[in-house]
């Protein structure tokens, strides 16, 4: 049947393509010649088989248990942009199989949005929640740069060590993804089988169109191409690395310094409890493709307390 179908087909288009040559050669036959390949134009389509595909979303992409987990921690607090940033987040978490967000907002309580956007994801999720105490964010009247997210990522790593034990944990790596950041794909699977830590490039931070550790040609990282402060022990971005989740079990005293450390030194005083320069792994071939860029949202201008125009919608 398919090849009557085929042969068919294939007569009727070699018919159509004559007519097509006489309708210009014989002007005074055109009428003529219009009608038979109008007919056969009719026979072909009556011909042509339509397959229609349907497209299959799963969201998200099934899980693999034999596939290490990525276990990604999201400090996160209240601002206009803050939905926003975690839809396009959590569009981006929706390709990655066998991921777990971990969201820790900087709040006394879990917010009713977080809560409804993590829901509606599909996702595999932990929500969580702890404030930054006000002397951390005020000091003699004045405002204060915060260590925003130490706590909410301490909080995730003892969540992680409560639920997880060395010896029964399924293999999985940390990573730190901020909402404010943009992320490849390939990323994610450049870390899910991370050693101890991996590296690799962040762009748009600390005033370059990318820092990255230095890496030599035996591919190991023996510094940082960075301008701030290049003698931090790792002058790295909290999105360039991501740990062993085994590591993690293993040096309960690993943690975010809330207190006693500088700018800029954040990474440094978890890794620091973690690892050594030469244990780095460098990703993302060798610390040569740009793979999470430092993007941030727009604070967007507001206006307030604008009569005659009700709020119709309670989250934005």
């Amino acid at each position: 049947m398919k090849k009557y179908i085929a042969r068919n087909t294939v007569i009727l288009i070699l018919v159509m393509l004559c007519c097509s040559l006489l309708y210009n050669l014989w002007p005074h036959n055109r009428a003529a010649l219009q009608s038979v390949f109008y007919k056969g134009k009719q026979a072909l389509c009556r011909n042509m088989k339509v397959v229609r595909t349907k497209y299959i979303y799963t969201r998200p992409p099934p899980w693999s248990s034999g596939l290490p987990v990525i276990f990604a921690i999201t400090p996160t607090y209240s601002r206009p942009v803050q939905k926003a940033e975690l839809t396009r987040l959590a569009n981006t978490f929706l390709h990655v199989p066998n991921l777990h967000w971990i969201v820790v907002e900087d709040s006394k309580n879990t917010s009713t949005l977080v809560s409804h956007l993590l829901q509606s994801t599909g996702l595999n999720y932990t929500h969580l929640h702890v404030e930054t105490p006000l002397k951390f964010k005020v000091t003699g009247g004045k405002k204060r740069i915060p260590p925003r997210g130490t706590l909410q990522r301490n909080l995730a790593l003892q969540w992680l060590r409560q639920t997880f034990s060395v010896n029964d944990s399924h293999p999985g790596v940390v990573y730190f993804a901020d909402d404010d950041n943009t992320y490849s794909l390939q990323l994610f699977e450049e870390m899910r089988f991370t050693t101890k830590v991996s590296v690799w490039p962040v762009a748009f931070v600390g005033g370059l169109p990318y820092e990255s550790p230095k890496v030599n040609s035996s591919g190991k990282v023996y510094g940082w191409r960075v301008i701030f402060d290049p003698h931090r022990p790792f002058a790295i971005d909290m999105a360039g690395f991501a740990v062993n989740l085994k590591l993690i079990l293993t040096k309960p005293q690993a943690r975010f310094k809330l207190t006693g450390v500088k700018a800029g030194y954040q990474e440094s005083s978890l890794l620091t409890d973690l690892v050594s320069l030469s244990d780095l792994e460098p990703k993302a071939s060798n610390c040569t493709k740009v793979l999470v860029w430092h993007t941030r949202t727009q604070t967007p201008i507001l206006r307030k307390n604008i009569t005659g125009l009700a709020d119709l919608i309670g989250e934005i």
